[in-house]
């Protein structure tokens, strides 16, 4: 392969990208008010030159929002506020789509509105605490069971959130099925402990999962939709079970039938955590004949080399788009990469360490 690959344009699903670096999603937490602002806008623009923008986790409605500042897109006024982003992102030649997060258990009361619910398939609490604004660090509390009602009820608002998102002007939608939020919550036989039709059985487990991805491709597109998947990750409490492999080997041929644009695989071996086998990615490889996204501690030459072996079509960068709003070009131009990364500022409310990373200077 060519390093040019890297740049080669691609279509994935019914977008057309200008190249195969994604910047991935990442929890910011700058929408004061749950609402998508001026300075998301700026941030966003500042990184166009990603062949794809996945937006950080956004709530697709009142109980999914966990973390502090987080935003939504699930009333009018974040929908206008998404425009924003959109439409500038759009005027640089980008492309963006957005990343809908239900936090299910992972949640506290006081980053929520008074009216909302922590949900979850079952009333298992996670271990660990959360960030709130009010009383600083604080113990997740136990989530409420979802009855068959809140569970078709959470269904619709991810597919009213999906058509919210095209509205808003976004170019296709992922649902966020990793990190040990809601909709991994209902794969994981410890985060699931249901009797009924949503429980027990690897094809239980995944029921939600795949019932959530068919409304939301019949409703956007099947072209427009994608899913984000960490098998193997223990992020928000996720411990491993005997059926991971069983679990992902049929969802992902589930995934495959339902011919959905791609399958975002994320790998946090780099941050420390468990690194994901290479055999469950070359199972999901293998199942899924659309386009496979592979994220998780890549640099240029790594992610050059995953797409030549065949078993990703794009790779996509996180912290190195933090501190780096030009990392295509300097992957590009073999410029270097700064190293400069402040990580006290990564969830803060301001500019800083948000849009006030430089773009690299030929001295």
């Amino acid at each position: 392969m060519k390093a040019s690959d890297l740049f080669s344009p691609q279509i994935v699903g019914s977008i057309e990208i200008k190249n195969r670096i994604v910047m991935a999603p990442m929890t910011r937490c700058r929408a004061i008010d749950n609402i998508p602002n001026e300075l998301m806008a700026e941030y966003y623009t500042q990184r166009s030159t990603a062949g794809l923008i996945i937006t950080e986790g956004t709530s697709p409605s009142p109980n999914g929002l966990g973390y502090a500042r987080i935003p939504g897109v699930f009333s009018e006024k974040q929908v206008e506020g998404w425009k924003k982003t959109t439409t500038a992102v759009h005027k640089n030649g980008g492309k963006i789509i957005v990343q809908l997060m239900h936090s299910g258990r992972i949640s506290h009361p006081l980053n929520m509105h008074k009216d909302a619910q922590i949900l979850a398939p079952s009333a298992v609490k996670a271990s660990g605490q959360m960030w709130t604004d009010l009383k600083g660090l604080q113990d997740f509390v136990v989530p409420k069971e979802m009855t068959p009602q809140e569970i078709l009820h959470a269904r619709t608002e991810y597919v009213a959130a999906a058509e919210n998102g095209l509205f808003a002007g976004f170019d296709g939608v992922e649902l966020h099925s990793a990190n040990g939020y809601l909709l991994e919550e209902f794969l994981s036989p410890i985060s699931n402990l249901r009797k009924d039709n949503y429980g027990g059985s690897v094809e239980n487990r995944c029921r939600f999962v795949i019932e959530v991805v068919t409304a939301v491709a019949n409703a956007i597109g099947k072209e427009k939709t994608g899913i984000r998947l960490s098998p193997y990750g223990v992020a928000s409490d996720m411990p491993h079970y005997p059926e991971i492999d069983a679990t992902y080997d049929y969802l992902s041929k589930e995934l495959n039938k339902l011919d959905i644009a791609y399958i975002h695989l994320v790998d946090h071996s780099a941050m420390g955590a468990p690194a994901v086998p290479l055999e469950i990615k070359k199972v999901i490889r293998n199942n899924f004949k659309n386009t496979i996204i592979l994220c998780g501690g890549f640099d240029k030459e790594t992610a050059e080399a995953a797409i030549e072996s065949g078993l990703t079509d794009l790779v996509a960068f996180g912290r190195p788009f933090i501190n780096n709003p030009d990392l295509v070009k300097r992957f590009e131009n073999n410029w270097p990469l700064s190293q400069d990364l402040n990580m006290d500022l990564f969830y803060t409310a301001d500019e800083k360490g948000y849009t006030d990373y430089p773009f690299y200077k030929i001295e």
